[in-house]
């Protein structure tokens, strides 16, 4: 849960064709292998898809939700265990015009990157980059300390869209920067 914590406030950024994209991370959600029911690796569960999940920290993990939003996570244990962080929200910082291009969106309003799809839509990330190192020297997507950082308060609540977890659901591991207007409209806080 430390980790997903830590993340608020960093930058996510993207340079995908020399596309430079940056957002404020403000929501993100915890999944803990191989306890929680709601992780895609739970009891150890290792596919394909999954295997990512398993590598070292600091690899992405994106897959296909409803086969249609790509969702971006951050692996974030050591080797052979399945933690990744889910990046639920960003705020825009950098390359707007690229994220209102990539969402088909005439102007800035706070639905371009409030929620999971649309943030990775918005930052271009999809499921070709799961498995890419964020900490390479050449890597694509890395996260970043901002130079500039206003203190905030951290909120925290159950995460979305894991009622089929049993107990697992009720787990406080959603998190977001108090009060920023690009958290996710999903559920309260």
């Amino acid at each position: 849960m430390q980790i997903s914590q830590e993340l608020l406030g960093k930058h996510l950024v993207t340079n995908f064709d020399g596309q430079l994209t940056v957002g404020k991370i403000v929501e993100t959600e915890a999944y803990r292998a191989p306890e929680d029911k709601a992780s895609h690796a739970y009891g150890n569960r290792l596919t394909p898809r999954t295997k990512v999940m398993f590598e070292p920290g600091g690899h992405c993990y994106i897959y296909l939700c409803y086969g249609i939003h790509h969702l971006f996570n951050v692996v974030t244990a050591s080797d052979g265990i399945a933690h990744a962080v889910l990046i639920r929200a960003i705020e825009p910082v950098w390359g707007i015009e690229t994220m209102l291009q990539r969402r088909n969106m005439p102007q800035l309003k706070t639905n371009l990157s409030a929620g999971p799809g649309t943030c990775s839509q918005a930052l271009g990330l999809t499921t070709a980059s799961s498995g890419l190192s964020l900490t390479d020297d050449t890597a694509m997507i890395w996260i970043e300390t901002p130079v500039v950082s206003e203190p905030f308060q951290i909120q925290s609540g159950t995460r979305v869209g894991v009622a089929y977890a049993e107990e697992s659901a009720f787990l406080p591991w959603r998190f977001s920067i108090a009060g920023n207007k690009w958290v996710s409209k999903a559920k309260g806080l």
